[in-house]
This record gives structure tokens, sequence and C-alpha cells, in this order.
């Protein structure tokens, strides 16, 4: 018996031991990749960049060690943002090391509003003279296709597939699962189209938010449609048809109607980069990563100026509190934008918006700031794929607004949720509740209950001041009448376009437009740029959340495309109090 326990005792003591030992081998050894990650980097001549598209990119490229942490392959590989990657387009127009620029579509959306301006951004690059391949081994998804039409040249697997068919809407409805689970929900709104609560309530689309879908799923897809025309020499009418009957969907019918240059495998690709940049086959040439590239020291950069203009990147749901990484939380944004604000050096402000909304007293305390900001210098207001709802509410005060033709907007509207979950406790679960009350509506409001007449008025009546408010701070800031701003509101989701011709958006262009602007606007002509919100320092955050962060990455490879729902249910404990927010489960594709 002694031996057993001495055994046992020595063969834990020696897990701990090991576990300690792999977790200081492992912190050092991301810490040895991060340091090395911050040396500049040089690279060969004959070299070509990589641009993965079908993948996540995020407005502000990460700089937490981990974000691209693989697990599984000990490897970790950054996650460039727009903002890097539009940066290093640019910069390798005049590197003479970079000979082209490689496309390599992916299976991931990355958003039509980001798509647009990466598109946009390699136009101007082949302004340079140099070249643009685009290659997809697999599928070539519409969203990375509209992007590939930017290339000198698109190819792709003889055996893989071309998905050109249009533009789809997808809602999911969850009324009739909740009556089984026994959950009521209780809604009050304001405005015909808010459809964000329709999926709670309804089990198929209300005809005003079949309008509204119908209506910005058109207009980003002509403008998409009529670019492609302009980039392939094709009709309107044709690329429509070629839609209508999946012509791309085999490879040779793809490469007939001529929405593809050539089906190719990918030595042949290799030998292409090759010819196209001077060389022989026998060359060798070198394939430059994006997040690698951003190492690369840019000799045109200017020097840093005194003036700044401080680029805030809002991205995700709009929530009370701090919030996170992954969200935009009303105070810890509020607080940024009042030090930017009063800072003397910094003289103009860029609110770059990636939000479909969210808490409707979190999106009041960052308008503030930004209103009074907008008084003392320009904030200019560049919205990405979405800049909805809450999204949009803190745009309004913006002294000019930017949007692409395919971002979502709009949505001026609120709602207010709250689930009945009675039936479920007490039929379901057979759990049962009593409630003693020193006043009539002292728990109000109630889960386990319906809400009175009385109570649902009282709710109606904050759904109809905080909407009236909304209208109103919309109107001040767009210089339109109530009843204009109320004519186009009610909840109703527009395209960058369609907001533009409204009024609710001044004019058309991405991020860069929007910093170009900024600095006209404050009467600079040299300033630098101050990236926000400046990311926690790497070794606090490895200590912190290296658990969490590993336990989302696996739960992402075992997911794959099934995450973003779990993360949409998994927001669902954010709807607390009023919501500004878009349509829940919409995906546009």
């Amino acid at each position: 018996m002694k031996s057993f326990l001495k055994y046992t005792l020595a063969t834990i003591t020696g897990i701990i031991i090991v576990s300690i030992l792999f977790f200081v081998i492992m912190l050092a050894s991301l810490s040895t990749m991060i340091i090395s990650g911050e040396k500049p980097v040089t690279i060969s001549e004959n070299s070509i960049l990589v641009l993965k598209a079908g993948t996540t990119i995020p407005d502000q490229g990460s700089t937490n060690p981990y974000a691209g942490f693989d697990i599984i392959n000990m490897s970790i590989t950054p996650l460039p943002g727009l903002n890097e990657i539009l940066n290093n387009i640019k910069k390798a127009s005049t590197d003479d090391n970079i000979k082209g620029i490689l496309i390599e579509n992916g299976l991931l959306s990355s958003g039509w509003a980001t798509t647009e301006e990466i598109r946009e951004a390699l136009e101007k690059f082949r302004e340079s003279g140099k070249f643009v391949i685009a290659y997809a081994d697999y599928v070539l998804l519409q969203e990375c296709y509209y992007l590939s039409t930017a290339a000198d040249k698109i190819y792709i697997n003889p055996s893989s597939t071309l998905d050109f068919k249009g533009l789809s809407g997808e809602i999911m409805f969850y009324k009739k699962a909740l009556e089984k689970l026994g959950v009521e929900v209780q809604v009050t709104r304001h405005g015909k189209f808010k459809g964000a609560v329709e999926p709670f309530i309804l089990d198929k689309l209300s005809k005003e938010n079949r309008e509204q879908i119908e209506s910005y799923v058109g207009s980003i897809w002509s403008h998409v449609v009529q670019n492609i025309s302009e980039s392939r020499g094709i009709t309107p009418e044709k690329l429509n048809l070629l839609a209508d009957n999946l012509t791309g969907y085999v490879a040779s019918g793809a490469y007939e109607n001529g929405l593809v240059d050539g089906l190719i495998y990918r030595d042949a690709l290799i030998d292409t980069l090759k010819i196209r940049s001077g060389l022989t086959p026998d060359d060798k040439i070198a394939l430059v990563p994006m997040h690698r590239y951003t190492k690369v020291p840019d000799p045109k950069k200017i020097v840093p100026s005194k003036n700044k203009i401080a680029v805030i990147y809002a991205s995700g749901t709009i929530v009370m509190g701090k919030g996170g990484e992954n969200n935009i939380g009303g105070d810890s944004f509020g607080e940024l934008i009042r030090k930017q604000r009063k800072d003397s050096t910094v003289k103009a402000i860029v609110l770059r918006v990636n939000s479909p909304g969210g808490n409707a007293i979190a999106s009041d305390i960052m308008w503030r700031e930004l209103d009074l900001a907008s008084k003392v210098k320009p904030v200019v207001i560049s919205m990405g794929n979405y800049a909805a709802s809450g999204g949009y509410f803190i745009s309004a005060p913006g002294t000019k607004i930017f949007a692409s033709p395919t971002t979502i907007t709009g949505s001026i509207g609120v709602f207010g949720l709250i689930p009945n979950a009675g039936k479920l406790m007490n039929q379901k679960l057979g759990i049962s509740t009593e409630t003693v009350r020193t006043n009539k509506n002292a728990d109000f409001p109630s889960i386990y209950r319906p809400m009175e007449v009385y109570e649902k008025e009282v709710l109606q009546l904050g759904i109809e001041k905080v909407y009236s408010d909304f209208v109103s701070k919309v109107s001040s800031g767009r210089k339109m009448s109530f009843a204009a701003v109320d004519s186009i509101g009610q909840g109703r989701v527009w395209s960058g376009t369609d907001a533009r011709r409204i009024g609710l958006v001044d004019e058309t262009g991405g991020l860069g437009a929007s910093v170009e602007e900024a600095a006209k606007l404050a009467g600079i002509e040299t300033y630098s740029l101050r990236e926000l919100p400046v990311a926690e320092d790497p070794f606090t955050r490895i200590l912190s959340q290296l658990s969490g962060e590993i336990r989302l990455r696996i739960l992402k490879n075992e997911l794959g495309e099934y995450k973003k729902l779990f993360d949409e249910i998994r927001e669902i404990k954010d709807l607390s109090g009023i919501q500004a927010r878009l349509p829940y489960f919409i995906e546009v594709h």
C-alpha cells in the first residue's frame, strides 16, 4: 500500500512538473516569436506579394501575439488587418523588389465593403504597371470573384467551381422552436422595418422586412455586376444570365463564357508568375505573405509629424461597460474619444465603424463624446461592412460620413425583448416561482411571467423616447428635418449607395479616402496616424488570456463555418436593455 501511494504521488507530482515546464516552454516560444516578429524584414528581388482573400480580415490588424496561434501545428500566422493590407498594397506599388500581387482565394467571407476597399486598392496598384494574378484551388466564392476581377488574369483549378449566382439574404426564425420550449418573447419596438425582432415572433418575413432586404441586396448586386462588367467586358445582362444558369459551377463553363482566363494547376500558376516577372521557369521567385511584408520598412514613409489624425476602430456589437476585444464598450470608447478630443496634437478624428449596433444607452454615450469632439475638430466617419442602427447612431454627429456602395447602414429604429420563460420553467422543467413584492411592479421586468398591459405601456414609452431621441440626433447631425429622418427611418436598412442618395451618407469611399478628407478638413498636409484602441501588452495578454484563446481556437477548428453561428447565439446575453441594432441572423452571400 505504501508503494502504491508512493508511486501515485510521484506520478501526480511528475504530471504537475511536466505541465508547468510545458507552459513555461510554450510561453518562452511565444515570446521568442513575438520578439522576432517585431524586427524589420527584408525581402529579395523578384518577390510576389501574396494577398489571402476569402479569410477573416479585421479592420485593425491585431497585435495580439496569439490571434493567429494554431495549437495543432504550434505555429503563429498573424492576421493582417484592412489597414495593414491597404498600406502594404500602396507600399508594394513603388517597391522594386515586388513584381506583382497574387490573390490566393479562400472559403470564408470578409464582408462586401472590406472586399470593395481592397479591390479599389488593387486597381490603383495596377496603375503602377505591375501585375495582379488571382487564383483559386477549390471554390471561387463570388465575393472573392468580385475581388479577383480587379486582377489582370483570373485562373482556377480545372476541377474547381466558380460560385457566381447572385446574392441572397437568409434569416433564421425561432418562433416555433421557442413555443416548443415554452418561451414567449415579448417585444416592444418602433419602426415598421425593425426586423431584428422578427426571428423571435414570426415564422416568415413580414412584407416590410422582405421589401427592405430586396432593396439593399438588389442595390449591392447591381453595383457588383456593374463593376464586374467593366472589368471583364461582359454586359450586365449576360452576367445576370450566367448567374441565373449557374454557368460557373463547372470550371469549363466559367472559362468558355469569359468569367475566368484559364484553367491551370498550381505548378503552371508558379510558372506564370515567373514569366510575368520577367524570369524563366527555372528561376526562383519568392512568395511574400502579407503579414511578413508589413514588417518591411517603407522608404517613402512620411516622417512622423506633430500633427496627428486619430483613427479609432469601432468593430463589433455595441455593449455596456468596457466591452472586450470583439465588441464596442460604450464606456471605454467614450473615454477613448474624449482623450482624443482634448489632445491638442490630434487635429482630426476618423471613426471606422463596423457594427450592426447594440445597446442604445452605450450608443448614446459614444454619440455624446463624438458630438463634443465634432465641435472642436473634424470627425470623419468611415463605414465598413455594417454601420447600422446603433452603428449609425454613433455616426450621426460626424462632420462627414463615408461609406462603400456595399455598406449596410441606416436601420434607425429601436426595440426591446423580454422573454417569458414561465411555461418552460413550470410545464417543461417542473420549476415554479413565487414573488413577494413591496410594490405593484417591484418585479418588473420578470422572465417568469407575461407582462401586464401597464408594463407593456411603460416599456413602449421608453422605446418611443429612445426612437425620438435617435431621430432628433440624426436630424441635427445630418441637417435634416425630424419628419425627413423619420420617413427614411422606421428601422429600414439601406445600402451605402441608397444611403448616399437619401442623405444619410456624404461620400462614397473607404478608410483611405476618409483619412485624406480628415486631413483636408483639418487643413494639414503632413501628419501621422494614431490607430486606436492600442492593444494590451502582449505578455500580459498571454498570462491572462492564453487558456481562453486556446479554447476558442480549438472551438473554431471543431466548428469550422458554424463558429459564426455559435458566436451569434452567444451574443444573446448582451441583449439587455433597449437595443438599436440590425436584424439578428442575416447573411448576404
